[in-house]
């Protein structure tokens, strides 16, 4: 907690400190707005921070986020340069150490149909990372061969929020190290948004096994294709596929011989197939396996682990963050 405090202004921070202990770690988003009372989000619920760090439904309680507020975080989070950021910045968010992502929405400054950048920053959506280490653990099985020495090609598919980038965090580190009956595998991450690692000069903050390689901050379709001809891995790691260049990379890391385990934003397979790069690769059978999260009534989870036919393997309901499940117990 003291290592994304120390972004806030003081102000903020002293709130942060006031909140009970389970609260403050089970925190998910923090919505700072300029003008507007500060938001926690926590188990998909939202609520209002007061100045005495006690939560509230009323906006009217909620402490009232100042200019020099929001200053003082955009300072922070960019290091004092903003034009050393100015890529990320175009993309509307960055990630800090941790492996943190901030969202930003400010005025954007456009050419010719195209965000050259932002400016003018007043709301930020700070989103924390997370290890949930052997998460994954019960349902490996069903993503490797019958011999279980080697791994089905993986698609992670799940809508914001619910835990799909710390599922492939624990996967990847899991492959890695190995177990008593499977060997660990060479591994690559290319992880475009450093989410997935959370990279700090070049170096994984989070544990992602002993034979991973990270590729961090670069385009996926692109960082891709450099893992391939220069770490030779048996996995390859991606969050997050959905475009054209993107499918392209996939078709050719396995043309290769390279298992891919990859995520995607989507509920189910109607999801899927409104995006064509993705409807492409599930017509074509690429991968063998599908894990599909999805958050129930009774602020439930429920991974359903599926053949390449979409027949289930394996089903699992649990308590969300907070409600004593798996993500809870494991928060990092």
């Amino acid at each position: 907690m003291q290592q994304w405090s120390r972004l806030f202004p003081a102000s903020i921070q002293a709130i942060i400190a006031r909140m009970p202990e389970q609260e403050r770690e089970h925190m998910e988003e923090l919505r700072v707005r300029e003008g507007r009372p500060l938001e926690w989000i926590y188990s998909r619920q939202s609520q209002f921070l007061t100045e005495s760090g006690r939560l509230s439904r009323s906006p009217s309680q909620g402490y009232m986020v100042s200019r020099e507020d929001c200053r003082h975080l955009l300072d922070s989070i960019t290091e004092h340069s903003l034009y050393s950021f100015e890529e990320e910045l175009k993309q509307g968010f960055l990630t800090v150490q941790g492996g943190h992502r901030i969202g930003l929405c400010g005025t954007a400054l456009a050419s010719e149909g195209r965000v050259r950048g932002m400016k003018d920053i007043s709301s930020f959506n700070i989103r924390f990372a997370r290890e949930a280490k052997g998460v994954a653990s019960p349902f490996l099985r069903h993503l490797l061969s019958e011999q279980e020495q080697r791994f089905r090609h993986t698609l992670i598919v799940s809508p914001p929020m619910l835990g799909k980038t710390t599922l492939i965090r624990d996967l990847s580190r899991l492959l890695s190290t190995g177990t008593m009956k499977v060997r660990g595998f060479k591994v690559s991450i290319v992880d475009e948004r450093s989410e997935i690692a959370a990279c700090y000069r070049g170096v994984p903050l989070l544990d992602v096994g002993p034979r991973t390689d990270v590729l961090d901050r670069c385009p996926k379709a692109e960082g891709m294709m450099m893992v391939i001809r220069s770490m030779s891995p048996d996995i390859l790691v991606v969050d997050e596929i959905g475009s054209e260049q993107d499918a392209a990379a996939v078709r050719e890391a396995m043309r290769a011989g390279i298992k891919l385990l990859a995520s995607a934003h989507g509920r189910d397979d109607e999801d899927l197939y409104k995006r064509p790069a993705l409807q492409s690769l599930m017509d074509e059978s690429a991968f063998e396996r599908y894990v599909y999260i999805e958050g129930r009534a009774g602020n439930q989870l429920e991974w359903r682990i599926c053949d390449e036919f979409g027949t289930p393997l394996y089903i699992h309901r649990f308590p969300a963050n907070g409600g004593g499940g798996p993500f809870a117990a494991h928060t990092g």
